[in-house]
């Protein structure tokens, strides 16, 4: 029979003669339960706010775009998109043009992107889902639509024929300019609808037909800044990403919706690291009571565990008891908290208790590989304070 294991669950069950050391005992069971449920709130709220905010860049962003490695546009082939549309695992791809444009409405002018897209663009994003009023734009012809943002600066509304919506786009060329007039490519415009992500794409694109936005950047037909995929469900993105590169001969850069917004995917990251080390500190403080309740335990229990030693008990068999008893409350009061935390986050999924606006409830996310990292960290960190207070067990305290 395992003794150690068998006195330690004895211990961890019976109170002990002296209060106190009952007292010191919930004190420490409780900042462990508190401890491991607050550590797994937190997560799961940061979880919630990494997906929200990654919500606004999933509905502008593609699996995959494929870009010019060397200056802002590339040419595609009759061949190149026949062996593109063949590989296993796209399920939709749009060819588009962005170029930094002006454009100028009632005597108000902005500098933004004019973003050329096909027909299937609406194929590879959810572009209906962003559509704040009116409707997406009709192919082949001079229809736009606007971020918020931008109809909020140019105070431009849908389908205005009092004031023309003009864009005007530089004309490639060196040498002096004679006429001024001609230095620019221009057209009118018809917006025909707002569309709505976040505050920074909002002000970011003017959404228009690709043939239009060829022809005011004097494109050939064939030439494109990026050809954006959506890829269908549990495809291989690396073995795609080295067709493509095959396909183009090496000449593009391929990026996943992550490396898009790298910037943002790190800042996220180091946001729920930081936090799960602040807690991570909070657990190891509250573990301190941990250790003061076991080395009470070893006192109170000294004449028990003179009476083990006397009859053979080694030393180490002896110490074993109060790793096993410290580890066990760990695990106990990991458990508990972990079930206390689920509740509170099915709660608050379920019936929104708190809301961030009147419309909008606070984001928040069950995850079982945040229930897998509280209970590691709770369980490791109970191990590594038990065997602190266990090494006190000594022969020097048994003789």
């Amino acid at each position: 029979m395992n003794f150690p294991l068998y006195i330690a669950k004895r211990y961890l069950k019976s109170a002990s003669k002296n209060n106190a050391i009952n007292i010191i005992n919930g004190i420490a069971s409780l900042g462990i339960i508190v401890g491991a449920m607050a550590l797994f709130v937190v997560l799961s709220v940061f979880s919630g706010l990494k997906d929200f905010s990654l919500s606004f860049s999933n509905d502008s962003d593609p699996d995959l775009k494929v870009s010019a490695t060397l200056g802002k546009s590339f040419y595609v082939s009759a061949i190149q998109n026949e062996k593109l549309l063949k590989i296993n695992g796209i399920a939709a791809s749009s060819k588009v043009l962005e170029d930094r444009v002006l454009f100028m409405f009632d005597g108000k002018e902005i500098v933004t992107y004019l973003k050329g897209v096909d027909a299937s663009y609406g194929k590879v994003n959810d572009v209906k889902k962003t559509i704040f009023q009116g409707d997406w734009l009709e192919p082949n012809t001079t229809q736009v639509v606007v971020g918020y943002g931008i109809s909020q600066k140019l105070s431009l509304g849908l389908f205005e024929f009092n004031h023309p919506f003009e864009v005007f786009v530089p004309r490639p060329g060196k040498g002096a300019i004679e006429n001024p007039e001609q230095a620019f490519n221009k057209t009118t415009i018809a917006p025909v609808g707002i569309y709505a992500i976040s505050e920074d794409l909002d002000s970011k694109y003017v959404y228009a037909d690709l043939g239009l936005a060829q022809n005011l950047l004097e494109y050939k037909s064939n030439q494109i800044s990026a050809i954006e995929l959506k890829l269908r469900p549990n495809s291989d993105e690396e073995i795609i990403k080295k067709e493509l590169q095959s396909i183009f001969n090496n000449k593009v850069t391929v990026k996943n919706r992550a490396q898009l917004n790298d910037s943002l995917y790190k800042m996220l990251n180091t946001e729920n690291i930081a936090v799960y080390l602040i807690f991570t500190l909070v657990i190891i403080i509250a573990l301190f009571n941990l250790i003061g309740a076991l080395i009470m335990m070893i006192l109170d229990k000294k004449e028990n565990l003179k009476t083990l030693y006397n009859l053979g008990a080694e030393v180490k068999n002896l110490r074993k008891i109060f790793l096993l008893q410290g580890t066990l409350l760990s695990v106990f009061g990991g458990i508990i908290g972990l079930l206390l935390g689920i509740i509170i986050v099915l709660l608050q999924q379920q019936f929104q208790f708190i809301m961030i606006t009147p419309t909008l409830a606070y984001p928040i996310v069950f995850s079982i590989q945040n229930v897998l990292i509280v209970f590691t960290t709770i369980v490791l960190l109970g191990f590594i304070a038990s065997f602190i207070a266990s090494s006190r067990v000594t022969k020097k305290l048994l003789d």
